[in-house]
């Protein structure tokens, strides 16, 4: 195993975890962003008023993208699963 193929493969493996987990938090940084310019304009401060739309905007996200990210990890282990045979020359 060369060392190349030792960086290739890590960063073929953070490519995949920063992409799986930008679907997810991308989406719930927007909404926090949103609420909190509504809490800042309207002077309400609480906290749960933050928290319940971002944990429901990440089970939505969860729930539609999913598909996407078991096929993106899935793609990724297979690739991974293609190469053993070529790691011991």
């Amino acid at each position: 195993m060369t060392p190349e193929l030792v960086v290739t493969l890590g960063r073929g493996a953070l490519e995949v975890t920063l992409m799986m987990m930008a679907v997810l938090l991308i989406p719930a940084l927007v909404v926090g962003v949103v609420i909190g310019v509504l809490q800042a304009a309207t002077q309400i401060n609480e906290s749960t008023l933050s928290f319940i739309p971002k944990l429901l905007i990440t089970a939505v996200v969860l729930v539609l993208g999913g598909p996407f990210l078991l096929r993106m990890l899935t793609d990724y282990t297979t690739q991974l699963f293609a190469l053993i045979p070529t790691l011991g020359h």
